[in-house]
């Protein structure tokens, strides 16, 4: 195993390994948002089509904005992942929140498909990023 400082020297080299993941999500959230988009159409129309898409892409947003700030405080210091993290979480999810139930006010009959795409989203971001991690970057990291 490679020793701490040595670990540092080599990520300091390879400036983008932090954000190398990031294209490779955007895209299969991409197609899940166009997968959502038919199947809310198919089944309850435009306003689901609209809703499922809009979710996938609720969820692509939340998760770029958590990898591209995070990666900005790793690479200043260690130390500010975790402030940062928590501030950008806690940020994240009142805001959420507060969409949420401002477009539940409104009545519209998007909402179900858009909380059905933020959890479609959710599950292809964290699935492609299992498999990113246990294969192109284990590759990356045995190689």
């Amino acid at each position: 195993m490679a020793e701490p400082g040595a670990r540092a020297a080599e990520a300091a080299e390879d400036r983008g390994w932090r954000l190398r993941h990031l294209p490779v999500l955007l895209i299969a959230s991409a197609v899940m948002a166009a997968v959502a988009a038919v199947v809310g159409g198919v089944v309850d129309g435009a306003d689901a089509a609209l809703g499922a898409a809009v979710g996938v892409a609720v969820t692509a947003l939340s998760y770029t904005l958590t990898t591209v700030v995070l990666a900005w405080a790793d690479a200043r210091d260690t130390q500010l992942v975790l402030p940062f993290g928590l501030g950008l979480y806690v940020a994240k999810f009142t805001l959420l929140g507060a969409v949420m139930v401002a477009v539940a006010a409104t009545g519209w009959p998007g909402l179900i498909p858009l909380c059905l795409g933020i959890a479609a989203g959710v599950v292809v971001w964290t699935g492609v990023h299992i498999w990113w991690l246990t294969t192109v970057h284990a590759r990356r990291v045995r190689g």
